[in-house]
């Protein structure tokens, strides 16, 4: 039976859809009437399919790979570094894990090595409140691992080591991935990393982007364009930017920042010259770095609000972070300003803090915040603990000097 096709139950208990059908069973052994028990098992069927949906209904679900990582316990160089902090990173499982911090329910689908490594990354990414029950195992493949050093990206004197090659999730192809799962959500959150891992992760993300009137969810996509990546997976970085192109143009919503715009497409003159190569998706969202964000929506005028001045902690997880505060206002229907306001506090949570996860301040603390005039808001300036500073019942004055 294909994956498609399945029916489960996520938590077996007295609702469990296999004891409906097996209780349809023995109430049917002893009829004498086929076509009665033919009835009987369709509309127990219907029924426990309904079922099976409704538990699986969450707000978004997101595909994508995810490693274990190995954090140097002091700056250096790779090679002088002598020891290691092992956390977790991923591009969608850090959207995620945001997600269910600010309150949503979410769900992981992927797959990991049978590892020790993935037996880390599923528990760690279940503590944060993700659903990993649409996460496989793979007893043949490992879980991916890489390291890094404490220095900025941006710099030279950055490294980063990737152990993916191979890896549980580079084996994702159209059909070896729970498709009711993908199915589950309000919105299915895809980025550009997952087609550069394999030809076959290609194939499934292009079948999940393509536009077609079933198509269900709310399609977002983070272009998150990494050369390197596509390189080391053995197809060359000569086609990646018309295959990101191409993914872009079946989304709904797409978030896409002007530098790798430039890199990728040749693609300069801001956000009306993106969304003339970009017509497609109803949502564009433009990352100008620490300038701000604008957001194109078909039928409305360019939306644009200013980033926040950060006192950064660690410069990783702001885009990810981003695109989960967007997304949060996106399913509370706020206004366009609203969600880039969102995107801009969940993404200054991130900068404010060690790792590439971080706690999101609480909804009526980010709703206040979100609220501040224009004025208040563009003297804000964010550092470390500020997620935690809500006060009852603040003024703009208290706001504007969160520390």
């Amino acid at each position: 039976m294909g994956a498609s096709s399945r029916v489960r139950c996520s938590i077996c208990n007295s609702h469990c859809v296999w004891r409906l059908l097996l209780s349809n069973i023995r109430a049917n052994a002893g009829s004498t009437d086929p076509e009665g028990r033919l009835r009987g098992w369709k509309n127990v069927t219907a029924q426990a399919a309904a079922t099976a949906a409704a538990q699986a209904a969450v707000d978004v679900v997101a595909l994508g790979e995810s490693m274990v990582t190995f954090l140097p316990a002091r700056p250096g160089r790779l090679a002088d570094v002598p020891s290691f902090d092992r956390g977790i990173g991923g591009a969608e499982s850090n959207v995620l894990c945001a997600l269910a911090a600010a309150g949503h329910t979410t769900r992981w689908v992927s797959r990991v090595g049978a590892d020790g490594f993935g037996d880390h990354l599923v528990e760690s990414i279940a503590r944060c409140g993700v659903d990993t029950s649409a996460v496989g195992r793979d007893p043949h493949r490992p879980t991916g691992i890489y390291f890094r050093t404490a220095d900025d990206r941006s710099t030279d004197a950055h490294e980063v080591v990737y152990y993916r090659a191979g890896s549980a999730a580079s084996a994702m192809a159209p059909g070896s991935v729970d498709e009711d799962a993908l199915a589950s959500g309000r919105v299915l959150h895809l980025s550009g990393i997952t087609p550069a891992l394999s030809a076959g992760c290609l194939d499934l993300v292009r079948h999940l982007c393509t536009r077609r009137v079933d198509r269900g969810p709310l399609v977002s996509f983070d272009v998150n364009y990494r050369p390197r990546l596509w390189k080391d997976a053995g197809g060359g970085s000569a086609h990646a930017p018309g295959v990101l192109l191409g993914l872009a143009r079946g989304a709904d919503l797409v978030f896409v920042g002007e530098d790798e715009a430039a890199a990728a497409w040749g693609v300069t003159g801001g956000p009306a010259a993106l969304r003339a190569v970009l017509p497609e998706p109803d949502t564009l969202v433009v990352k100008q770095g620490g300038r701000g964000a604008t957001v194109l929506r078909h039928g409305e005028d360019p939306v644009f609000q200013p980033a926040l001045r950060v006192d950064v902690v660690a410069p990783v997880g702001a885009g990810d972070a981003f695109a989960a505060g967007f997304l949060s206002a996106t399913l509370r229907d706020l206004p366009a300003d609203r969600r880039l306001r969102h995107g801009h506090l969940m993404a200054a949570a991130a900068l404010t803090v060690p790792g590439d996860l971080a706690a999101p301040p609480a909804r009526p603390h980010a709703d206040r915040l979100a609220a501040l005039d224009d004025a208040a808001w563009e003297t804000l300036r964010l550092g470390p603990g500020w997620t935690a500073n809500a006060p009852e019942e603040p003024g703009a004055d208290e706001e504007v000097r969160t520390p």
